[in-house]
């Protein structure tokens, strides 16, 4: 039950296990669509919408791409997966992707762009400890991210054919609201949508985050977060197409407060 976990009792210690990413990510899942729900029930509607990584999924629900419980059982099965897999560990650096691209070893991967000098890697633990102490020499801000393991990066390989087998046996459906792509940075097509091999990149690719807030921000639209904390909220502010939004009177605004 999800909600012992979210949600302890007063009187208990915070359980760990919302840091297993069994349990995770299907908490974001649930908390974004149940969030998603309260605004459309308040008549707040999507005319488009992007998610980041478990994100994507929500929005996919949302577009009638996937059933609810499809998607739901997708999001264990992907959790549990990724769970298998060895431990990693997950690096935020404040570098442009050319930059980082230039100075990464062979065992690790880009795992997302965030904005256009705000860039994750992510690999083994050792990896990522040699790693930081090369941003040391080249006086590069960096910091670990609270993660289990390495999402969107090679470690992820050895999942990807099950995954996709288990997305092969959903009914995929064409969007009926347009949403942005993690995998490309732009909005995704019905091919891609459909396609169960698109859904079984996702746990493998890098998360473009930085690529598709640009492309909603070049239309005329306000941004709502629709999920814990403000991160996404953050990320859009930051990013310089903010500042021609910012001209056009464009909202970022978010559902919840951050943990603090």
């Amino acid at each position: 039950d999800l909600r012992s976990i979210v949600f302890p009792p007063p009187s208990s210690p915070t359980s760990s296990a919302i840091d297993d990413t069994a349990c995770a990510q299907p908490a974001i899942f649930v908390i974004e669509y149940a969030l998603a729900q309260l605004w459309l029930s308040l008549g707040i509607v999507p005319s488009m919408m992007i998610g980041h990584s478990v994100g994507e999924f929500v929005a996919a629900c949302l577009a009638g791409v996937m059933s609810l419980d499809d998607a739901l059982d997708l999001i264990v099965k992907r959790g549990r997966l990724m769970g298998s897999l060895p431990r990693g560990a997950m690096l935020s650096v404040r570098l442009p992707e050319s930059r980082v691209r230039e100075l990464l070893d062979a065992s690790l991967s880009i795992a997302a762009v965030n904005a256009p000098s705000l860039t994750v890697v992510a690999g083994p633990i050792d990896s990522i400890e040699r790693f930081e102490e090369v941003l040391s020499r080249e006086s590069a801000v960096c910091r670990r991210l609270a993660t289990s393991h390495a999402f969107h990066s090679q470690m992820m390989e050895p999942i990807v054919p099950e995954f996709k087998a288990a997305c092969s046996q959903v009914q995929l459906s064409i969007p009926s609201i347009p949403f942005i792509s993690s995998l490309t940075g732009d909005w995704i097509t019905s091919h891609e949508a459909t396609d169960p091999g698109y859904w079984a990149r996702h746990v493998r690719e890098p998360v473009r985050f930085s690529d598709g807030i640009g492309r909603l921000r070049s239309v005329h639209c306000s941004l709502l977060e629709v999920g814990p904390g403000s991160t996404l909220t953050t990320l859009a502010l930051q990013h310089p197409a903010n500042n021609q939004a910012a001209e056009r009177e464009q909202l970022v605004l978010r559902s919840l407060s951050g943990p603090n």
